[in-house]
Parts: structure tokens; C-alpha cells; sequence
């Protein structure tokens, strides 16, 4: 029977993979479910997620020093038509799932100017630990990406949880990520165009 999970526990893990991340020089940034709460819209998840920008073989890199360390690790890699650069799964006794998504897959360009960008503007996670998490305008353009309907829905809850967004700027960066036909089709969902 698998060890429970809990918070500290996916926290330790998800910083063991930040520093040997760190150790391929590679920074990674919190998106995802974990990002949602952050920023006030706390939903049930199974995993932390941690956005990189790096050549896909570099997952491989990764994944070695991972299991060297005693980790389950899973690569799962692209396809040329991929807008991702594949994905790596760690995992660990008393912790949820680590993913590890890759936003660079040279062949169909990825996105790894999303993440870059983003981790200039991140912040702590929590106060004193290293991982960084996405600030909210960023998240939201990663949940454009993503597309489908359960990211719009997140967009649209963190959007109605955090009211002082500044949908100028919000729009501005979608513009920037060529994502503003995306943010115009999920907001007409509820009528949140101003």
C-alpha cells in the first residue's frame, strides 16, 4: 500500500527536483493547480507542477540524476508536432506526483519564451523555501496554452477571485503571447468583457 501524501512531503520533493534542476542549469517555475491556490483559487490536485524551457533530451539529463537519487522517474517524451518538449513524472514515498512540463520542443517551437518571461516575475512559493511560483496574469496566459475547458474555467475563477486583476495588462501580455483571440473567447463565456 502507497504512503499518504501530504503538503511537506510533495514540498520536499518538488525542491529536490528544483536543485537538480538547478544543477543542469535549468529554472523552473510553479504553475498549475498549486499556482491556482496561491493566488486564491484552491482546487483538488494529485501533483505539482513546474514549467521549464529547456531542449527536450535534457528531461533524459534529468531523469538519470533523479533516479540516481533513489526516485521513480517517468519521461515521457514529444512528438514532432508537439507543442511541448515532453513531460518528466517524479515520484516519491509521502509525496504527490512532481511534474516536470517542458514548454521547448525545437521541431514545433514550444513555448519557452512563456517561461522565461514568467520567472521574472515570480515569486516565493513560500516564504524562505526556493521554488518560485508564476504570478497570476502569467497563469493565466500558461492556462491559455493549455487550452480546453477545465482551463478555462480556472481562468475564469481566479479572474472572479482576484477582482483587482488589471485586465489592461492582462490583455496587453496575451497580446504579447499572440493569445488574445483565447482570453476574448473565455471571457465572452461569462460575459467578463468590459
Amino acid at each position: 500500500m502507497a504512503e499518504p501524501a501530504d503538503l511537506e512531503g510533495t514540498l520536499r520533493l518538488a525542491e529536490t527536483v528544483l536543485s537538480v534542476l538547478q544543477e543542469h542549469r535549468i529554472e523552473p517555475v510553479v504553475i498549475g493547480a498549486m499556482a491556482l491556490a496561491v493566488h486564491g483559487y484552491p482546487r483538488e490536485t494529485a501533483d505539482l507542477d513546474l514549467a521549464i524551457a529547456a531542449k527536450p533530451r535534457v528531461l533524459h539529463e534529468v531523469a538519470r540524476s533523479l533516479a540516481a537519487k533513489g526516485y521513480d522517474v517517468a519521461v515521457r517524451d514529444p512528438d514532432p508536432d508537439d507543442p511541448l518538449g515532453g513531460v518528466l513524472d517524479v515520484r516519491a514515498p509521502g509525496s504527490d506526483l512532481v511534474q516536470v512540463v517542458n514548454f521547448d520542443n525545437p521541431p514545433s517551437g514550444g513555448f519557452p519564451r512563456l517561461v522565461v518571461d514568467s520567472l521574472q516575475s515570480a515569486t516565493p512559493l513560500i516564504a524562505g523555501r526556493p521554488l518560485r511560483v508564476v504570478d497570476p496574469y502569467h497563469l493565466v496566459v500558461f492556462k491559455l496554452y493549455a487550452g480546453g475547458a477545465k482551463s478555462a474555467l480556472d481562468i475564469l475563477e481566479l479572474l472572479d477571485r482576484n477582482p483587482g486583476l488589471d485586465r489592461t495588462h492582462l490583455a496587453r501580455l496575451c497580446e504579447t503571447y499572440r493569445l488574445s483571440g483565447e482570453l476574448h473567447a473565455v471571457l465572452e463565456l461569462v460575459g467578463h468583457i468590459s
